[in-house]
């Protein structure tokens, strides 16, 4: 199999490729090989590869699942396979082994997937773009040199590049969404609580986090949602699921749906007129398949990201103290990114009652933006306010930024329209829906109620039918490598 030939399918289609021994999991792992090979050196999207589930691949070990030899990548973060590495992108952790497995990891193995390496990723995964001083900095793969989002931009840029049709994806504040609006791939958050985050943890960021997938297509997306979406013992919670597969009603017609649609800036960042302009294209298309569409944007005080600071680097410097014990480094400026070590400082002065009120401000605030959605089943919005922008905007190497300008500065830019939805705990997907003059992809975000991913599932399956992406590749693409 060529890199031409593979690049154009899915997750799907290759493990239908598998299922028919049209190609063996070994021969796609080895062609994913050729990829990494041929255009990881222009966007940097990969930190390490396993040889055992390469060349020495023991097909018996696979899952039956519906994605059995697909080749996939694992995010450097929490995703945890026992017995490799997870560096969190930092020097701190350089080199540090998972010791046990996840049932995230554990339910990706049974769909099939074969983890074939890790995918970069901020430290910490504490930035919205994916550079750092222990890797380097990933390119999305329509202009080399900018940003391919984060924290998930490792494995978004790996995907819509053609090294491997899906990888997972980690979002705490739109770690999936925004990469996938800076490279052109489909991105979704799920519901809180829908994907375990045991056995380690019950949930993460205070439950703003949840684990999945970056893909090339809806279809992929939806089939992944029904592996991962698998309630396991002890979880804390467990949330309403439809009678019918995700796979089965991401195929049917959408219902009449009440979709309100908004470009207004939510943390005083200014939508660009370009992207602006496609989410009111798209709320007059969904207005012409016969939905109900309405203007109107959803109640929401800037004020909360500055608090967000004390929920999500509340007992950070425990964190890493005890990295930094396990590991044997030191916790310091040649350990740490600067501003990482600017909000380690921060969370060693905190205080339980600064936690306290900022989880109160995050209730006010969910409380809010739950009100939308009695008016509407489904909020479209720009995924991002922008398209990519050039290395060194949003990094954690940044020496100028202060506690009191870390949200306006790293933050507010590429969070405003994702967040909202780790606060209510809503699905949320962002699709490649138009392209901007810059040569960019725009992505366009559909989030909808709480545990109704099937809902956003119908609804960008007719956009994607619609408006096909399949075909838009970028310039750096393995199908643009010579000789491959």
């Amino acid at each position: 199999m060529n890199l031409n030939e593979y690049a154009k399918y899915d997750a799907l289609g290759l493990a239908e490729l598998v299922s028919r021994r049209h190609v063996s999991p070994k021969e796609l792992a080895e062609t994913a090989v050729r990829a990494i090979e041929a255009i990881n050196p222009a966007i940097n999207a990969i930190v390490e590869t396993y040889p055992d589930r390469i060349e020495s691949l023991d097909e018996k070990i696979l899952g039956d699942g519906p994605f059995r030899g697909v080749p996939f990548l694992m995010k450097d973060v929490f995703g945890h396979e026992a017995g490799r590495k997870i560096e969190f992108g930092s020097r701190l952790c350089k080199d540090m082994i998972v010791q046990t497995d996840t049932h995230y990891c554990q339910l990706l193995r049974a769909s099939g997937v074969n983890i074939l390496g890790r995918s970069a990723a901020p430290e910490y995964s504490m930035s919205g773009t994916t550079e750092g001083a222990l890797y380097g900095n990933t390119s999305t793969p329509w202009k080399r040199g900018y940003s391919a989002g984060g924290s998930t931009g490792g494995g978004m840029a790996a995907v819509v590049a053609g090294i491997v049709p899906i990888a997972h994806g980690s979002d705490i504040a739109g770690s999936i969404r925004v990469p996938a609006s800076f490279c052109g791939g489909v991105g979704l958050k799920p519901s809180r609580g829908r994907i375990s985050f045991g056995p380690i943890l019950d949930e993460n960021g205070f439950g703003l986090a949840q684990n999945f997938v970056q893909t090339k297509t809806v279809r992929d997306c939806a089939a992944m949602l029904d592996c991962l979406a698998v309630p396991q013992p002890g979880d804390p919670f467990i949330i309403p699921k439809p009678a019918e597969s995700y796979a089965t009603l991401s195929r049917k017609k959408p219902p009449r749906l009440r979709i309100g649609w908004s470009t207004k800036a939510l943390m005083n960042i200014e939508t660009d007129k370009e992207v602006a302009q496609v989410v009111e294209r798209i709320a007059k298309a969904l207005a012409q398949m016969g939905h109900e569409v309405s203007e109107d944007s959803p109640e929401f005080d800037p004020s909360v990201m500055r608090t967000m600071a004390d929920v999500w680097f509340f007992g950070f410097d425990l964190r890493l103290e005890g990295y930094s014990k396990r590991n044997g480094r030191p916790i310091g400026p040649e350990t740490l990114e600067p501003v990482v070590f600017m909000i380690y400082e921060y969370a060693r002065q905190m205080k339980p009652v600064q936690f306290l009120n900022a989880m109160a401000a995050l209730n006010t605030a969910r409380r809010r933006l739950g009100h939308y959605f009695t008016k509407y089943d489904v909020w479209l919005s720009p995924t991002t306010a922008r398209v990519a922008e050039p290395w060194g905007k949003y990094n954690l190497g940044r020496t100028d930024v202060t506690m009191d300008t870390l949200s306006e500065t790293i933050f507010q830019p590429v969070f405003q329209f994702t967040l909202p939805h780790n606060i209510t705990g809503t699905p949320a997907i962002s699709l490649p829906l138009a392209m901007h003059s810059s040569g960019l992809p725009i992505g366009v975000q559909l989030g909808t109620t709480p545990s109704a991913e099937h809902v956003i599932f119908q609804l960008a399956a007719a956009l994607e039918e619609a408006m096909p992406w399949k075909d838009r590749l970028p310039p750096l693409h393995v199908s643009s490598v010579r000789g491959r």
